[in-house]
């Protein structure tokens, strides 16, 4: 297992917590907006374990919710390079694992967001990159077909963690209210995310959306 992120610390806590995984983790500081830096991740993966089995492209950032007008262009650029870009950046040096080894191909799984199928207001760069990568999503799992490249996408919608904590304590509504919303346990992502990555090479999971019962999804507007 190869875990990929900015900061060397966080990566290495995560792989102590792994138990009697963590003498086959490998942890990598890694900037998935730059090019080289991906590189890097993917030659040091190939080297330590041979092989490249799944990828799961995770990695997101947001601003603040601001009128669209009032976004600068640094503020877009900066979603856009890691919500979007960082994704089709690792996708790709992926593909040239997945296409070269031996057995051939592989499977991707991409973190969506709810955001991919509503907006929130005042979440113009967030939303797009997420609707994006729907897009990206299932032009991977067309173009993967030939080479035994599976890719799906799971859309999580208020999994109470420390980011999402805001919920309970209310979120902008597109009428214009702010209302508490419903959060549900996080520790149900994970094996949502398992069940993906276990299928066999012939079957997939396209969209899998995982969501508080009653968060306000269906209906908004």
């Amino acid at each position: 297992m190869a875990l990929a992120g900015r900061r060397i610390e966080a990566l290495e806590q995560t792989i102590a917590e792994a138990g009697s995984h963590a003498a086959r983790s490998l942890a990598v500081a890694t900037d998935v907006r730059d090019p080289s830096s991906v590189k890097t991740l993917f030659a040091k993966t190939q080297e330590t374990f041979g092989r490249l089995d799944l990828l799961f492209n995770n990695a997101g950032t947001n601003v603040p919710a601001i009128p669209l007008e009032d976004l600068t262009f640094e503020q877009w650029q900066s979603v856009v390079d890691v919500n979007l870009t960082g994704v089709f950046l690792c996708t790709q040096e992926a593909f040239r694992l997945m296409k070269s080894q031996t057995p051939l191909g592989g499977r991707i799984i991409n973190n969506g967001s709810i955001s991919a199928h509503a907006p929130r207001p005042n979440s113009a760069p967030y939303t797009a990159t997420k609707h994006a990568i729907s897009g990206l999503t299932k032009s991977t799992a067309l173009d993967g077909r030939p080479h035994r490249i599976a890719c799906g996408q799971i859309d999580i919608g208020n999994a109470e963690t420390e980011m999402a904590a805001k919920a309970k304590q209310g979120l902008p509504q597109a009428n214009g209210a702010i209302e508490v919303e419903p959060t549900f346990d996080v520790a149900h992502v994970a094996p949502a995310v398992l069940h993906m990555a276990n299928l066999p090479p012939d079957a997939n999971i396209l969209f899998l959306t995982v969501m508080a019962t009653n968060m306000p999804l269906v209906g908004r507007g």
